[in-house]
């Protein structure tokens, strides 16, 4: 009736053709398929931002429900915040980041165009080999303003990062909960960056979505670098636990030259992104710069009194800091691939069925058979109650399948005449496309096995 995996002649292509144009094909994939579109498109867009569409919304909700079951639902000892996004100006002189946030730009003196000086080979234009202007500081903060009359209004900042969020609420979340140190604060959400070169989809945006914890421990180095060291390894775990392939990830150290002024160690956990490695989350030892910066500008005493050891002192931070955004954008490159079938191109998106949009896709094998489809759509029905599905009736079945195979669906259930007979539907994995008949009694608990296992 329909492609087995058994009968199926099928090998990956070379991952030379994939990676060629590895960012333009998953552009075109998000795009097409409702992962992710150019923001305020009709308007001619805006720069470094995106929309989310009805499956990327889906996926980005599945990592970030993953990041808090594990990081929060999971551990004892940390809890969770959910910090304003416009913050008194205060905070962000106090983290230095109306100082010292900023990139060195330069403009080409023929086409006018911006670059990073500290991302250029050389020193003329990358586009027309124009010449250079000097490099001047550009501040990456976005501004804003607050107030009802016009010449009152307050300046302030959308944030530049979710981290002093936290910080500044180190000591109400120790006065309202039985917190004690070392115990850490998770926080999912939006930051903002007025980026000099936004690009690489949604690599490098400037507006974009965090997912940290903020890590206190005693301010005593050898201990909190065996602590930054267990968090390396969790956060790299994560990864490969949601299906990153080990070839794509990788550590990276922060030199000397390289280290933020206030850091003890960083590492950058990185993803290979075709044949280049990029950034998609940093593991920081803060030392006690945040909690000693916002004690000193709000006049605030921020010390934590360690009633075990009859000790007060400002607490040492070890802080993983990693981009919703990049990790949907990598999710999708660690899963895309192609292969041939039967002579023809396969192209499915290898999600971990956690991390999938849908979960299952259900079909009536023919659209026009109305008991066909009522079983389907009543089977549908109840497995919506518990996981999100996907519904289709249009084309042939095996347009269908790789319709869902590159929306990353792990399952497809057929509803055919037999099932109206036996009571069975047919079942196909995306992976192995193979496939077996269930006991529609038996779906859902299968498909629940099969999706957790």
């Amino acid at each position: 009736m329909v492609e087995t995996g058994a009968d199926c002649k099928f090998a990956p292509l070379s991952l030379e053709s994939i990676y060629m144009d590895l960012f333009e094909k998953i552009g075109s994939l998000a795009k097409r398929r409702g992962f992710i579109y150019p923001g305020s498109e009709i308007y001619g867009g805006l720069t470094g931002t995106w929309d989310y569409g009805p499956l990327g919304s889906e996926l980005k909700r599945n990592i970030k429900n993953e990041f808090w079951k594990t990081m929060v639902q999971e551990r004892e000892d940390v809890v969770g915040l959910d910090a304003a996004i416009i913050m008194n100006p205060k905070v962000w002189e106090a983290s230095g980041h109306l100082e010292s946030f900023s990139d060195p730009l330069v403009e080409c003196k023929k086409c006018h165009h911006r670059f990073r000086s500290d991302q250029l080979e050389g020193d003329k234009c990358p586009d027309c080999g124009g010449e250079l202007t000097s490099p001047k500081q550009f501040n990456l903060m976005v501004e804003t303003y607050l107030g009802v009359i016009e010449g009152e209004k307050q300046k302030t900042y959308l944030r530049g990062e979710i981290t002093q969020g936290v910080h500044v609420n180190f000591k109400n979340v120790l006065s309202s909960t039985r917190v004690k140190i070392p115990f850490g604060v998770a926080q999912i959400g939006k930051a903002f960056r007025n980026e000099i070169t936004p690009g690489g989809l949604t690599f490098r945006s400037r507006e974009f979505e965090q997912m940290e914890l903020q890590y206190y421990v005693k301010p005593d180095m050898k201990e909190s670098m065996k602590v930054f060291e267990e968090w390396k390894e969790r956060r790299m775990n994560w990864y490969l636990s949601l299906g990153m392939k080990k070839g794509n990830l990788r550590f990276k150290e922060h030199g000397k030259d390289e280290l933020a002024h206030y850091a003890k160690a960083a590492f950058d956990i990185e993803f290979k992104a075709g044949d280049e490695w990029k950034e998609m989350e940093g593991i920081h030892h803060r030392g006690d710069w945040d909690v000693r910066r916002h004690q000193e500008y709000s006049g605030v005493d921020m010390a934590y009194f360690d009633e075990e050891a009859k000790e007060k002192y400002l607490p040492f931070i070890i802080e993983t800091s990693g981009g919703v955004d990049r990790a949907t954008l990598f999710f999708l490159m660690n899963g895309y691939e192609e292969e041939e079938v039967n002579g023809e191109t396969r192209t499915v998106l290898r999600l971990h069925p956690k991390l999938a949009p849908y979960k299952a896709a259900v079909f009536p094998l023919l659209a026009n058979k109305p008991k066909l489809v009522e079983l389907a759509e009543k089977i549908a029905g109840d497995l919506r109650k518990d996981m999100m599905i996907a519904w289709d009736a249009r084309g042939n079945i095996g347009k269908r399948y790789r319709a869902q195979d590159e929306a990353g669906t792990p399952f497809c259930v057929t509803v055919d005449f037999d099932s109206l007979e036996k009571g069975d539907v047919t079942v196909r994995d995306r992976d192995t496309m193979k496939q077996e008949r269930v006991s529609i009694s038996e779906l859902k608990g299968r498909l629940a096995d099969r999706l957790n296992g």
